[in-house]
């Protein structure tokens, strides 16, 4: 049966807590002082570039308690037909929650991965139907089978990818278009992707998590700061007769000290009238 494409409409985002600055969780970076005023400004800028590609952004309030709560896409996955409530890393564990409180249901039914599920939504790439799962420390095979329960039935299929010395699947890994994705070789398997189907594109070694992309059906969102990157992208784009406006550019340097990247800041969504 086919599906009829939707384009994305919203983004959910929430206000950086001031806890972020020296607790945020780390687990590949060592700490070093994000800077308070750099952060306000990227999220500015961040919300800003959504709007600009067309997204109806609605900011959520900031939770001192949960340091990394700004990260709103570990904390759900939203397809058209169920708002999939994630279950992250224990110290993040109460967030969905908080997304559920302060978000609403999204007008969609609400699913849960329970434990010994794990799964957070960094580790989820969309495209289409097809949802492609990295098995991380924040993702394990008991919450992909209950994600593919949840999914399955309205028509999405899951694959799972391993990944190696990344955080989430989507550090290493997002989509330029759907054929083309672009990846850190040294923490995903670019093989097994193209096994998968894709071309793929790699990032330089010294700018290790510029993969992570945030994709707007036909705009991209990439981070200003990672310049040789940039430019391989805007050459692939170019090549594969996208509008050249339409790769957008956002500063992303405080942010990237709590191994944040474009596509955790935000939900985004297509509108959803009735459940």
């Amino acid at each position: 049966m086919a599906h009829p494409a939707r384009r994305l409409s919203h983004a959910l985002v929430r206000r950086p807590a001031r806890s972020l600055l020296d607790a945020c969780e780390l687990t590949h970076l060592e700490r070093i002082p994000i800077d308070a005023a750099g952060i306000d400004r990227e999220h500015t800028a961040y919300r800003d570039a959504l709007a600009a590609m067309g997204l109806e952004v609605t900011v959520l309030p900031a939770i001192e308690a949960h340091p990394d709560s700004v990260f709103m896409e570990d904390t759900a996955l939203v397809i058209d037909e169920v708002l999939v409530l994630t279950r992250p890393t224990p110290s993040r564990e109460a967030e969905p929650d908080h997304l559920l409180a302060d978000g609403g249901d999204l007008g969609r039914t609400v699913g849960r991965i329970t434990a010994p599920g794990m799964l957070e939504g960094g580790d989820v790439l969309r495209l289409g139907r097809r949802l492609m799962v990295g098995l991380t420390t924040r993702t394990n095979a008991e919450g992909v089978r209950q994600l593919r329960a949840l999914v399955e039935p309205f028509g999405y299929t899951v694959e799972t990818f391993a990944v190696g010395r990344s955080l989430h699947f989507k550090t290493a890994c997002t989509a330029l278009d759907d054929g083309l994705l672009v990846v850190n070789p040294d923490w995903v398997d670019a093989d097994a992707l193209r096994a998968a189907g894709f071309e793929t594109l790699g990032v330089p070694s010294d700018e290790p998590f510029a993969a992570n992309l945030l994709r707007v059906d036909d705009r991209v969102l990439v981070n200003a700061a990672a310049r040789k990157t940039l430019a391989r992208l805007r050459e692939a784009w170019r090549a594969r007769g996208h509008r050249p406006d339409a790769l957008v550019e956002t500063p992303l340097v405080e942010f990237g000290k709590a191994e944040a990247g474009l596509t955790c800041l935000s939900l985004v969504f297509s509108a959803q009238t009735s459940k």
